[in-house]
């Protein structure tokens, strides 16, 4: 039986990913998940694969979702108010991959903040109350500013299986932390077992299987220092797991069918499989 080893949100994409031990899962996902976006310019949204150095602001949100608080090294802690965008608050455009989004500014101070530490003319913007993307794949679903569906889950045989690999070649292994998943699952002893999971039920809740995870040179960046680290593991996975749409994949997208709460410890019940 699989079961869930780890939990982990990203609230702001791109930055630093915050652990938990149990969760209420929402369509979107994890709570708070990609739920903020640093933008630069004419609202361009900032990632780590032109800005690495996101990788080590490190988001808290508050218990109850009202305050979020920056902290990055070699720069004082910044906390806000969360603009939730309720009432007459005014939205701004952004664009992510091409596709234009509504937004909530959370103001100027965080601003200049974001603009320093990262070197570069930054603003932060939140998710609207009326958000109502509509994610692609198998099973559509919903998320905030994911790059596709509201989950990405992992599991340790594959991971275990890729860090084989790339110390059979001499090199050193690459961390977790470098394909960013929101949950990881143990218990499988096949390598790639995710890509064939069309349902599962976990916890209180049911996924349902989107696409397989693509991967992009954000795996590069040292999630710890924010800087760029060699070519693995690319360089390992693309001598196995080249898709026909280009890329490599690793790890499998889901949205969420019910929501519910998810802990560290639930089964990973497989409800339903994929034939190829």
């Amino acid at each position: 039986m699989a079961t869930v080893v780890e939990l982990i949100s990203y609230p702001v994409k791109g930055c630093a990913g915050v652990p938990a031990t149990e969760a209420e899962l929402t369509p979107a996902g994890l709570p708070h998940d990609r739920s903020f976006l640093v933008v630069g310019p004419g609202g361009v949204f900032r990632s780590q694969r032109k800005d690495p150095r996101l990788a080590v602001i490190r988001p808290e949100v508050s218990a109850d979702g009202a305050h979020l608080t920056l902290h990055a090294p070699g720069s004082a802690p910044h906390r806000l108010d969360i603009d939730p965008g309720t009432g007459s608050t005014a939205r701004t455009e952004v664009e992510m991959f091409g596709t234009p989004y509504r937004a909530v500014d959370q103001g100027d101070r965080v601003a200049g903040w974001l603009s320093d530490v990262l070197g570069a003319e930054s603003r932060l913007v939140r998710v609207p109350p009326e958000h109502d993307r509509v994610t692609d794949g198998l099973t559509p679903g919903t998320s905030g500013f994911a790059d596709s569906s509201a989950l990405h889950i992992l599991s340790l045989a594959s991971f275990d299986d890729l860090n084989r690999r790339i110390a059979a070649a001499g090199r050193p292994p690459v961390p977790m932390d470098r394909f960013r998943p929101n949950i990881v699952v143990d218990g499988w002893d096949t390598p790639q077992t995710e890509d064939r999971v069309r349902r599962v039920t976990v916890g209180g809740c049911e996924l349902g299987f989107t696409k397989l995870a693509v991967r992009c040179a954000v795996t590069l960046v040292d999630q710890r220092t924010g800087g760029k680290a060699g070519p693995e593991p690319l360089r390992t996975l693309a001598a196995y797991r080249r898709v026909p749409e280009g890329g490599v994949a690793f790890g499998s997208k889901f949205s969420v069918l019910a929501t519910g709460k998810v802990a560290v410890g639930d089964a990973f019940e497989v409800t339903e499989w994929g034939t190829d």
